[in-house]
This record gives structure tokens, C-alpha cells and sequence, in this order.
């Protein structure tokens, strides 16, 4: 009782004068505990955040440093109108203000409604957010709300922005820091990071960053058997060649370099290359029907996330207007192994009636034997990206402003899933590729075009109106193969046409050189697989005797109209009408039409404040947004997931935060969000643009009118405490962070939601303490000091049916040192 009574009143007394959401984590605190100013770039050009009228956090570099933030999950809990659904490090899908329908990531699905960049770079990949480590970083951006004419695609629900330091001419400069820390339940993990800036002359610096981390692992993979029909006489597997505690460790290293050059008074040129891997063991999430921190798994599973961006941005000067040309090419490939054992555990229930998953799916080895049906995924993507920009701005001090630019950027992902059976025989795997039940093998390619321009007119020295606007145009493709193989008990017997199971994927609907389906012509001659790799192609159009990618394509116009009224230095309020859309995009069964973009229109009022001479910030905002016919991942045919446009939603909300500094010294900021996120129409098992959900016999309502968005929670919100003062030669400080969110659903299916149960609301609390002299500092910082296990998402490895629900967890308590040196 004591515990929970201390955690709650730490979270009352830091929240009790606050309701929470916007930039006040921004400071760039110097010793004093305060700054006057936070420059952001926002809006392409350099502003104080308090003069900028939209809804923007903003974690600055000391205050990165102070919370001891290296990664995306570090920052994303100090931003309340950030959510994520997540089941290992790399593979994490970003919702902002609740704009989530779950379901997202797949590789042939969405693109993600939230953009991320670095520096001026679009970084934004389909199926996991880049988790750039987080050091030497200037500031974290987040703007929430449509950013559909600055940023344009895929920042639909916000834009996520890490700025990182520049090299600076002023003066040679250093830095490294090393950490080691203790998990509790688990092991021992750490980090070393560097830094060097270095003037080569007076017009040019180089400045190189490093680091290395390791994170201990806390999951243990306990022994456990599991049974497969047919019964009697079925299949009993264990898993004792994979039993290990903390198996769940992962690495990470990289460096960053960046070289700028002062051309002449006007023109800078600054490239930049960031290399980055990443290694994960085991897995995130634990089994509760096994037990806390725990869970079987009968294969290996590991992944590794390996990129490199090299990035060119030039900046300088036409006359009086500021120009500047930023290009990126990112190539990231992603490689990994994941066990599917719970997955072939609720197929083989779902199929009892005829033998099992063995027997539905004639799991043979090449004596016709019946064999271990338990699957493991091999799955690689390589992500390919090259984005440009040109824009210009007019000077930022004139009644009229103007920023105008134009964008392009061309995306593609090779994507591989091989899924494995050891033993399976040559005429039931996929042709060519003995011991493979399934193989997608596919690439994807999508490209965007857009004319953007926003401007700003004073129509009073405390009136402005700003209007702006984006044409776009997208045209994405697909193509390629995926499903089974072969099925020996065919029709007619032994061709090697008919899918296991099912004629309508895999090869027999690969394309012959007549056009027709090797279903439809099973004596013709397949084409060649398009994809290196694959048997056949059974995604593609067929066009005068060639196959060519699926395509769709749209252009149209996004908008924002902002209204901004600053009486004094010290308040201003604000008015926006702004929307945001997402690209469409093509579905994998290749009978299957396209999905249309889909658009979110965002009316927001707020206002910012700096009040008592400086010492308090107070930002608030209050919104609603319409989100039109999202896209959503419907069960279709062969339990195969189909993208489709889906209903409508609104979303309304509230942000604030608060900065204060009551005595010299003391920093009190906390930041929270209110979202209520509901359909406006029914949501149906199988697609009905009517909503009704009774064009279909077979059909039923998945989620009534006034369901809740899944993923994000009613309140999320977090507080810090910081207190400095002097000691003997340097100066002492004591901090607290605590993090609360409610709790929410995991689907918007309600049967599916119900099945996975609720994420439940959590609150952390994080304490530090630690002496800075001179050039050096120390601390000692306990991280989920009650050991809290905080839920991050819940799904199922057998998404579409009822297999046993993964809960993915935080790290439990943690205890380290960090020791720090300045040079």
C-alpha cells in the first residue's frame, strides 16, 4: 500500500495544477534552469516556438540529455499526442491525436499516417519507424495535426522531426558519455557515445558522432510442449533447445558525420551520412498465459536493422529571399526470423475438422508422410528512398512572407516472407523452393510529386492571416507473387496448379504467356517471375504479352488557413482549418480494386502564453478532426488480409502544457492530452461502402457507430521536476519524470478487441540525482522505479483468429550510472 499511495501522490502533486499537451519540454535549460527562447523550424523557417501558431513540442538537447532519452520509445512518452503499436525495437507504427485504426504496418498496405524526419529529410518507411539513436540531437520536433502543405504525404496525422547539431566553425569541441545499468529480472546493459566538432578553417567544420549500446534482456524463454492433430496419435514438440533467460537482448551502434561549408557569406553547403545497425534477440512481449516476463517460443527470433542516408543541404541567398535545396537517399534492409509456432497452434484448432492444420494443408514430407506443422518466417525488406526538395522563402520580416517549394520523392521496399517447414515435401512447398508453405516476394514502389506554398500577410501589427496550399500527385505500384505452391490432391490430380487448400493464391494465379491464370489455363506456359526469386507472378497487369506493376495514381489539393492573434509579446491565440491525406495504394490480391487516398480535416483553436515575467508558459489547444473513409484491413476471402476504405471518424481533443519556475533553480513542466476518438458509422466485417452490413449474407457489424479508435488512450501524460543548485565547485541536481496513460483498446474489431483484452493504463516514475563540475558530470538514475509493467500493445501472432495474445511490456526497473566529460 505504501508503494502505490507514493506513486500516486508523486503523480498528483506534479499534475494537480495542469491539463497537458504542447511545447514546454522544449527548454534548452542552461544551469540556471531557464531560457527565454525555443527556436524551432517548423514552419521551414527559424521561429520562437511561442510565435509559431501550431500545436508543436519540442525535447531540446539538454533536455534530451537530462531524461536520458536514446530512442524512440524515450521520447515518444514525453509526447502525449504521440501513440505506437510496437512488437520488438525497429518495427513500431507511430498514430498521433488518435488517428489509428489499427492493423497498420503490413508490407503491402498503408503508408504510415505520421511522417518522420531528420534534419530537412523525409525518413518515413512503411512496416517501422526509423529508430535513429538519439544523441548529440539539437531538438525533437512534434506537430501534431494535419501537416498536409509543408510536409505533404503520410504526415496526415503529424510530422515528427530530429533535428541534429550542426558542425560549428566557433571552435574545436567534444564530448563522451558512458552509462551502465541493471535491469531488474534481467541483465546488465550500457552505452558509450562520442562526440568530436572540429573547425578545419574559418568557413568549414567537420563534426562526427558515435555510439554503442547494448540493452539487457528481461524476457525469459521458459520450457514448454505444444500439441498438434491429428488425435489420436498427433504431434508433441518442446522447446528445450531454446530455453534461456533474458533472451531478449539487443545492440545497436552507428555514427554520424556531417561537414559544413561557408561558400561565402550567402551560400552553405552541409553533406551528411548516418549509419546505423541494429541487433534484437528473442522477443518483446510476454505470454500471460505463461507467465510475467515470460513466454515459449520454439524457434529462434532475432532481427536486424541496418541503414545508411546520405543527405546534401545547401542553403543560401537569391537577392533578399532565403533558398535552399535539401536531397536524401536512405537505404535501410531489415532481415530477421520470427518463430510461428502460437500461429500454427490456433490454425491447427481452426481446422480440426479436417485433421488439423497438417491436414487441411496436406503438411507432407516427400514420403507422404504427415509432419510437424509448426512454421518459422524468414523475412527480409529492403527499403530503398530518394526525396528532394527546393524551396524558397522571402524575408521573414516584411508584412508579406511567402514560403514556396516543390517536392519529390520516390520510395521502394523489395519485400521477402519465406515461410518454413523443415521436412515439407517437394510437391506440397512452393515450386522451386523445397521446405516453403508461403512466399511473398514482391516489390513495391511508390512515388510522389508536390507544389506547396504557404503565406502570411500582417493585416494589423497583432492580426495575421496565413493560407496555404499543396498540389499533389501520387502513383504507387506493386508487383510480384505470393501464396502456396502445389497440392497433390488437386483437380486435376497432380497438376501443379492448385493451391494448398485453396486455388486462389499462389501459383495458381500466376499469369501464362496467353494472359490467362494457370487456373483457368492449366496446359499453358507460366511467363517468368517478374521478381527475382519467385516461381511465378500473380500480381501484375498483363499488357501487349508483358507483365507490368499494378498502378494506381491521383493528384489533388491539401490546404491550411491559420488565423493569428497576438495582443501583447506575452499571449497569442490562434485559429487553423487545415487537412492532411494519405497516398492510396494497390492490394496484393490482385482481384481486389484499389484503396483511395484517405483525408483528415483538422478545425483547432489555440493559444500560447508567457505569463509572471517569464517564470510560466502555458500552452493549450482544443480540435476536432474528420477523418474520411480511413483505410482499414478487412478479412477477406481465405482469411487474406484485403485494404479497402472503411468508414468514417471523429476525433476531438484537448492539449496543454505548462512550464514553471517558481524559485531560481526549479523547473516544473508537465504535458498532457484528452482524446475521444470514435466511428460515425458502423464498421463491417466485410466491406460496405453503405455501412449498413447486410449487402452480404456472410457479413456482420465488426464495430458499431461510436466505437473508440484502438491504440490511443483517453488521457495520456507526463510531468517533470528538476531541481539544480550549487554544491562545493559545481552544482547538484535531483529529478523525477512521471508518465501516465489511460488505458485502450488494441482493436477496433470488438470481438478481436475483446479477445486480446484492453492495454491497460500504467503510470512510471523515474528518479535521478547527480553532480555536475567543471567539465564533467555524474548520475545515479533509478528508471520505472516501482517496477511498473507498463503495457505498451497487445496482439496475436495469428492476428485474424483466436491465438494467444503477446503483450508487449516496458523494461522493468532499471538502476545505472552515467558519467559524462566535456572537452
Amino acid at each position: 500500500m505504501s508503494v502505490c499511495f507514493s506513486r500516486r501522490a508523486l503523480l498528483l502533486a506534479s499534475l494537480s495544477s495542469t491539463v497537458v499537451s504542447g511545447a514546454a519540454l522544449a527548454q534548452e535549460t542552461p544551469s540556471s534552469g531557464y531560457d527565454d527562447e525555443i527556436i524551432v523550424t517548423a514552419q521551414k523557417r527559424e521561429e520562437n516556438l511561442q510565435n509559431v501558431p501550431i500545436s508543436i513540442q519540442a525535447l531540446g538537447t539538454r533536455k534530451l540529455d537530462q531524461l536520458n532519452v536514446a530512442n524512440f520509445q524515450d521520447f515518444s512518452k514525453l509526447l502525449p499526442s504521440v501513440s505506437f503499436q510496437s512488437s520488438q525495437p525497429g518495427v513500431t507504427t507511430v498514430y498521433m491525436r488518435g488517428v489509428a485504426s489499427g492493423g497498420d504496418g503490413n508490407h503491402s498496405g498503408s503508408l504510415p499516417s505520421v511522417g518522420v524526419y531528420l534534419d530537412e529529410q523525409p525518413v518515413t518507411t512503411i512496416g517501422g519507424t526509423l529508430d535513429v539513436h538519439v544523441y548529440d540531437i539539437a531538438r525533437i520536433e512534434s506537430l501534431a495535426g494535419p501537416q498536409g502543405t509543408l510536409y505533404g504525404a503520410s504526415s496526415q496525422a503529424g510530422t515528427i522531426r530530429i533535428i541534429t547539431n550542426k558542425p560549428s566553425t566557433a571552435g574545436f569541441e567534444g564530448r563522451v558519455d558512458g552509462e551502465l545499468n541493471s535491469v531488474k529480472h534481467g541483465g546488465m546493459g550500457g552505452r558509450l557515445e562520442g562526440m568530436i566538432n572540429v573547425p578545419i578553417s574559418e568557413m568549414a567544420a567537420l563534426r562526427v558522432v558515435g555510439w554503442y549500446q547494448k540493452d539487457a534482456g528481461y524476457i525469459d524463454n521458459v520450457p514448454g510442449t505444444r500439441s498438434f492433430l491429428p488425435d489420436p496419435g498427433g504431434i508433441t514438440v518442446n522447446n528445450d533447445d531454446f530455453v534461456k533467460k533474458n533472451f531478449n537482448d539487443s545492440e545497436v551502434h552507428g555514427g554520424r558525420a556531417a561537414l559544413k561549408v561557408d561558400l561565402d557569406d550567402n551560400w552553405t553547403v552541409t553533406p551528411t551520412v548516418l549509419y546505423q545497425k541494429q541487433k534484437s534477440n528473442g522477443t518483446f512481449a510476454q505470454d500471460p498465459r505463461v507467465g510475467d516476463l515470460q513466454t515459449q517460443r520454439f524457434y529462434p527470433d532475432m532481427r536486424t536493422d541496418k541503414f545508411i542516408q546520405a543527405a546534401l543541404t545547401i542553403e543560401g541567398k537569391i537577392g533578399n529571399f532565403d533558398l535552399t535545396y535539401a536531397g536524401a537517399y536512405l537505404d535501410r534492409k531489415a532481415y530477421q526470423i520470427n518463430d510461428y509456432t502460437d500461429y500454427s497452434e490456433a490454425y491447427d484448432l481452426l481446422y480440426a475438422d479436417d485433421g488439423g492444420l497438417a491436414g487441411y494443408f496436406y503438411i507432407q514430407d516427400n514420403g507422404g508422410n504427415t509432419i510437424d506443422p509448426r512454421q518459422y518466417i524468414i523475412g527480409t525488406d529492403h527499403f530503398r528512398k530518394l526525396s528532394q526538395e527546393l524551396r524558397i522563402s522571402s524575408p521573414q520580416d516584411e508584412r508579406f512572407r511567402v514560403v514556396a517549394g516543390l517536392f519529390y520523392q520516390r520510395q521502394s521496399n523489395q519485400i521477402f516472407q519465406d515461410y518454413k517447414i523443415p521436412g515439407l515435401g517437394d510437391a506440397v512447398s512452393v515450386n522451386g523452393r523445397p521446405g516453403t508453405l508461403w512466399l511473398t516476394n514482391q516489390k513495391r514502389v511508390d512515388r510522389d510529386y508536390a507544389a506547396f506554398g504557404e503565406a502570411s500577410f500582417d493585416i494589423t501589427p497583432t492580426v495575421t492571416l496565413t493560407g496555404g496550399g499543396r498540389y499533389y500527385k501520387y502513383d504507387n505500384s506493386l508487383i510480384g507473387f505470393f501464396g502456396f505452391g502445389r497440392n497433390p490432391a488437386g483437380d486435376p490430380p497432380n497438376a501443379p496448379y492448385n493451391a494448398a487448400g485453396s486455388s486462389m493464391t499462389g501459383v495458381a494465379g500466376c499469369y501464362t504467356t496467353s494472359g490467362a491464370l494457370f487456373r483457368d489455363d492449366p496446359g499453358g506456359t507460366l511467363l517468368p517471375a517478374a521478381v527475382p526469386g519467385s516461381p511465378c507472378t500473380n500480381l501484375a497487369d498483363f499488357v501487349n504479352g508483358k507483365l507490368v506493376p499494378k498502378r494506381t495514381k491521383d493528384s489533388g489539393f491539401t490546404h491550411r488557413l491559420n488565423l493569428t492573434w497576438k495582443p501583447s509579446e506575452d499571449v497569442m491565440a490562434y485559429a487553423t482549418w487545415s487537412r492532411g491525406f494519405r497516398p492510396g495504394g494497390i492490394n496484393r490480391r490482385a482481384t481486389i480494386q484499389p484503396y483511395a487516398a484517405d483525408f483528415l480535416t483538422n478545425y483547432e483553436l489555440g493559444i500560447k502564453t508567457t505569463l509572471a515575467d517569464g517564470m510560466v508558459r502555458l500552452n493549450a489547444a482544443i480540435y476536432m478532426q474528420d477523418w474520411k473513409r480511413f483505410q482499414f484491413s478487412f478479412l477477406g476471402l481465405n482469411s487474406f488480409t484485403e485494404i479497402h476504405n472503411g468508414p468514417n471518424a471523429r476525433i476531438k481533443g484537448i492539449e496543454a502544457d505548462i512550464n514553471i519556475r517558481p524559485i531560481e533553480g526549479l523547473t516544473i513542466s508537465a504535458a498532457a492530452s484528452y482524446t475521444d476518438a470514435k466511428t460515425r458509422n458502423n464498421l463491417c466485417a466485410i466491406d460496405d461502402p453503405t455501412y449498413e452490413c447486410n449487402a452480404d449474407p456472410d457479413n456482420s457489424i465488426a464495430a458499431e457507430k461510436g466505437t473508440r479508435l484502438p491504440v490511443t488512450p483517453k488521457f495520456n501524460g507526463n510531468a517533470t521536476v528538476r531541481y539544480q543548485f550549487p554544491l562545493g565547485p559545481g552544482e547538484m541536481h535531483l529529478q523525477s519524470v512521471i508518465a501516465h496513460r489511460s488505458s485502450a483498446t488494441p482493436d477496433i474489431r470488438v470481438a478481436t478487441a475483446d479477445a486480446l483484452g484492453r492495454i491497460r493504463g500504467s503510470t512510471t516514475v523515474d528518479f535521478a540525482v547527480g553532480f555536475d563540475w567543471s567539465n564533467y558530470s555524474f548520475e545515479l538514475f533509478l528508471q520505472n522505479a516501482f517496477d511498473e509493467r507498463a503495457e505498451l500493445s497487445r496482439y496475436s501472432n495469428c492476428g485474424q483468429c483466436d491465438g494467444r495474445v503477446q503483450i508487449l511490456v516496458n523494461q522493468p526497473q532499471t538502476f545505472g550510472a552515467r558519467l559524462g566529460a566535456k572537452f
